[in-house]
């Protein structure tokens, strides 16, 4: 099977009713083609000259693909920008800035490639059971692009006040997402690591430069070069450190919930974890209700069964759920909330499958459904493609 052969396979659009009443903030709908949020945000910053402060947004869509979302801007102009690869069409003005919770679902619209018609029928033929029982609500790996050759969170050493450690794997450690000057950048950082006067020479001119530059004054102060990178970056590095550990969690409620028989394992970027086929009436009125709380220190938990599933977990990374935190800098902190076990699709339609034009004797089938914020739709993609 193949996904996102073109950017037109994968199609999002976030769902909203964000109420446009007037006020200093003007909304736009982002079109983006082949693009990340962060990168379509950066050129809007560049191109009207705002700092970053004054621009929020409800999530990071897919970059390999075509998505629509909402953007808003402090005293931003009322007028539409158009660039090669997106496009941003004023709506109106509001009175706050949209955020996360804004997003009421996203809409998807998926063409799976290069099916045989075999795999086809197997994909249809579970439709039933999808609609019935859902599908474990993990983070998927897009969730994980900062996670380096290592495979060490940079959050797990900045917990533990590791603060050289978190900023090496930050600006110094490869990673298969690198683009050709990121990559000969960190090549230079990590050669010349602790000689921070001829790391300095060795770089162009960039925001890693920077880092360095402020080291060469301040060799040991790698707390304070940290918190020099960007917020927002930061904010990713710790949200996907969090994402990793209720994975891990969620993973170890299914083996409790699911027969063994009913279990199939499915590599993610981090782990291997569980799926279901199917459910028992018990355990699949249990799971649609169950929602296991974003594992932090600012979880209060009292002691027993949810406690000790989170303490489990963290143990292996050297961590209690009290040390899931970042003492510096002040405006880093790991998100509070709820998530949903099981997620179950709305509104979906399984087209016939029909002749690929992409890859010849091969068949295409073109999903669409509706998910729940933060839920992603490659979830829903390996469960129908990887079960044995």
């Amino acid at each position: 099977m193949k996904l996102k052969s073109l950017p037109e396979d994968f199609e999002v659009e976030e769902l909203s009713d964000f109420p446009m009443d007037g006020g200093p903030f003007a909304v736009y709908l982002l079109t983006k083609r082949s693009l990340g949020t962060p990168e379509a945000i950066t050129a809007i910053c560049h191109r009207w000259n705002f700092p970053r402060k004054v621009i929020s947004y409800g999530g990071l869509k897919d970059k390999h693909a075509v998505t629509r979302q909402w953007v808003t801007i402090l005293r931003g102009p009322r007028r539409d920008f158009r660039e090669e690869n997106f496009s941003l069409t004023y709506q109106g003005q509001a009175s706050r800035p949209f955020e996360p919770h804004d997003i009421a679902a996203n809409r998807f619209h998926i063409v799976m490639r290069n099916l045989t018609a075999a795999a086809a029928q197997r994909i249809l033929s579970c439709r039933e059971s999808l609609e019935r029982y859902g599908v474990p609500n993990y983070y998927d790996d897009q969730r994980f692009g900062s996670l380096g050759e290592s495979g060490e969170f940079i959050a797990q050493p900045w917990c533990q006040g590791n603060y050289e450690r978190a900023l090496w794997l930050a600006i110094a450690e490869p990673n298969t997402h690198d683009r050709p000057n990121d990559r000969d950048e960190k090549e230079i950082i990590r050669h010349f690591w602790g000689d921070w006067v001829a790391c300095k020479n060795a770089l162009r001119k960039s925001s890693a430069r920077s880092i360095i530059t402020y080291l060469v004054d301040h060799p040991d102060r790698f707390r304070e070069a940290l918190a020099l990178l960007r917020q927002d970056m930061r904010s990713l590095w710790l949200a996907a450190f969090q994402s990793d550990i209720w994975n891990r969690c969620l993973a170890a409620t299914l083996q409790q919930h699911v027969s063994p028989e009913h279990c199939f394992p499915v590599s993610l970027a981090t782990a291997d974890v569980p799926f279901f086929t199917e459910l028992s009436d018990t355990a699949n009125e249990e799971l649609s209700n169950l929602q296991l709380p974003l594992p932090s220190a600012r979880l209060h938990l009292e002691p027993g069964p949810l406690l000790d599933l989170y303490e489990r977990v963290l143990s292996p990374l050297g961590l209690a759920l009290r040390e899931l935190r970042v003492k510096y800098p002040r405006d880093s902190f790991f998100s509070k909330g709820e998530r949903q076990a099981v997620i179950k699709p709305q509104k979906l339609r399984m087209h016939q499958a029909d002749q690929d034009d992409q890859n010849e004797g091969r068949q295409r089938l073109t999903l669409e459904f509706i998910l729940p914020r933060g839920a992603y739709a490659t979830i829903i993609v390996k469960r129908l493609t990887l079960f044995p």
